[in-house]
């Protein structure tokens, strides 16, 4: 019964953060994007594109698009992972009309001179506002679908086949909006996924150390001794030598990255260690996130 209440709660949580998100996204279309030409991908970067070539309605053009996509997203994806973005598919657009008159009412109030904090302002509200939207499971529909499509049938990561249909949209509005306006369009791009990818994945405050040495004991002594962290030993196999060895793996915050560093090289300056970022720690004993004394 608690897990169920539980699974509950967090699917609520998961739509709030999805509502919150659309909301924000929408917003930030209406108030930095379509009143100053910026073209940043997707069916609403076409469809600003073809309102300037024919006066076409922005928010019918993303929802008629956005309609034929998820068709067939149906057929060639499937229900599982559309179902998803049918919910984005259909609220994304009403929301563009949603909040439009608040757009209207502090649009005037973002007239800036120089373009650097528009492109600052809208990359962080959009990049915020995807990253919600990701992080909740949802999509917002449209080149999300053709993403999804590349990578299923062309093999190519998601994440990459995002950036190439994203990058076509900007380039195709080259000869409507001109070079600057391009150019402010591929930097307000850039700057939102990677707000979007800090949002959905996190800012890293650790970092993970794997760490081989033929003095490890000597290392996990000086580890209790100066820092009290907690670390694991892994036994290891070479690939070429299959000799038998043990590697050290422990996280500690990212301020203790160098001090952590030099304890190590200072026992064995030939020790081998990869250092990788960590976004998210989760269990374990609290003394592995404790500082060095």
């Amino acid at each position: 019964m608690k897990n169920k209440k539980n699974h509950v709660y967090r699917r609520l949580f998961e739509i709030a953060l999805f509502l919150l998100g659309i909301f924000i996204v929408a917003l930030a279309y209406n108030t930095f994007v379509i009143p100053n030409d910026i073209v940043i991908g997707g069916t609403t970067g076409i469809a600003i594109i073809f309102n300037k070539l024919f006066g076409w309605n922005i928010k019918l053009f993303v929802l008629i698009s956005g309609l034929v996509l998820l068709l067939i997203s149906l057929i060639f994806i499937g229900y599982k992972k559309t179902r998803r973005t049918a919910i984005g598919t259909i609220l994304y657009p009403l929301m563009l009309s949603i909040t439009l008159p608040l757009a209207e009412i502090i649009a005037p109030y973002f007239k800036f001179d120089d373009f650097i904090v528009l492109i600052i302002l809208s990359g962080t509200f959009l990049g915020l506002g995807f990253g919600l939207i990701y992080k909740a499971g949802f999509t917002t529909g449209g080149i999300d679908v053709i993403m999804q499509l590349l990578n299923k049938y062309m093999k190519i990561p998601e994440g990459k086949a995002s950036k190439i249909a994203n990058m076509v949209v900007v380039l195709a509005a080259l000869p409507i909006i001109g070079l600057t306006s391009v150019v402010y369009s591929a930097i307000t791009l850039l700057y939102e996924e990677l707000v979007t990818s800090k949002i959905t994945i996190g800012i890293s405050d650790s970092k993970v150390f794997f760490v081989y040495t033929r003095r490890i004991e000597d290392v996990r002594d000086a580890l209790v001794r100066n820092g009290r962290i907690g670390f694991t030993i892994i036994p290891t196999i070479g690939g070429y030598s299959h000799y038998r060895g043990e590697m050290l793996m422990c996280v500690i915050k990212t301020n203790d990255y160098y001090r952590f560093r030099e304890i190590v090289l200072d026992i064995d300056p030939n020790a081998f260690f990869v250092i990788n970022d960590v976004y998210e720690v989760n269990g374990g004993y609290k003394r592995q996130h404790l500082p060095f004394l």
